[in-house]
Order: C-alpha cells, then structure tokens, then sequence
C-alpha cells in the first residue's frame, strides 16, 4: 500500500489545506468557543499549546503502522481559516481504515462547512486505498450526526467511550 500524505484540497467554496504550525494562532481564536467542547470534554487551547499540539500532529504518528493526516478548513469568501479535519489512518481487516473527525468554529457553524469538508475528506480517502471510514459521535450530538451522514457514514451498533461508532465501506 501506498504512504499517504495530506495534500491540498478544494472544494466549491471551501480548501482543506495541509495543517502547519504557523496555524496555531489563527487556529486558537476559531477554536475559542468553550462550546466546542461540550461532547467531547477538555477545554480550548491557548496558542501555545495549540502550537505544541501541531508539533507533534505534524511530526507525525510514532507508529509507523498508522498516519496521522491534518488539515485547516479555509473558507476562500473569507479569506479565512474555519476549522479543521483530520484522518488517522490504519490497518484493518486486510485493509486501512481511516478514522475521521471534524470541527467548525462557533461562527461558522450551521453554514455547511463541515458537511461540505467531510465529504471532501472521505473522497478523497477514497481514493488513498482506504477501505472503511469511521467517524465516533455522541449519541446527543445531531450537528455531527448530520455531518457524518452527509459524508455516507451510517450508525453502527458498536459504541466507543460513550460515542456511537459510524462507518462507511468504500470500494
């Protein structure tokens, strides 16, 4: 199989862009909403560490079986970054499956922006010799679920830390 490495993509509206660590200050003001982590606990990064996190995101996975792919959500009518979406890739059942999430800042929720860069993200996983998408998403979280139904993810009857598992087969 092949290495897969985060590569820009574009959409209509929208460019998912490999994630640097230059991103971190811009990133930590959308990402500032202490409502943004309302179903998955913790609390928003300062820029600092926000930039520690990137390193080590971009530094990449220490195992050498799994790939850690990031990236920035630009939506080009603003000129701006929105949010992010990652894959973390891996082997599973004969085949790589990757395991997906994505976060809208509070101010452009609502705006399809993370339908729109979830559905960009699993086609092109698609086509990185990935066989399965998974998404995990609290059972209360229908902004999410709507997201990752979008992207052709269905619920599955496999929960994971309190979060149902979605999955889509590819191929």
């Amino acid at each position: 199989m092949s290495v897969v490495a985060a590569e820009p993509v574009r959409t209509s509206r929208l460019d998912l862009l490999p994630l640097l660590v230059e991103h971190a200050e811009e990133m930590a003001q959308v990402l500032s909403d202490p409502a943004l982590h309302t179903f998955v606990g913790g609390a928003p990064d300062t820029s600092q560490s926000l930039r520690a996190r990137y390193e080590r995101l971009t530094a990449g996975s220490p195992d050498p079986a799994v790939t850690w792919l990031n990236w920035v959500i630009r939506l080009r009518e603003e000129d701006r970054l929105t949010g992010t979406v990652q894959a973390t890739i891996g082997p599973s059942d004969g085949g790589r499956a990757a395991e997906i999430a994505w976060v809208v800042g509070t101010p452009w929720q609502g705006r399809g922006i993370a339908s729109e860069s979830a559905r960009a993200l699993t086609g092109w996983l698609a086509r990185q010799e990935v066989t399965a998408v998974v998404a995990h998403i609290h059972p209360d979280h229908h902004a999410s679920a709507a997201v990752a139904a979008t992207a052709g993810l269905t619920p599955t009857e496999e929960w994971q830390d309190g979060e149902v598992r979605w999955r889509r087969v590819i191929g």
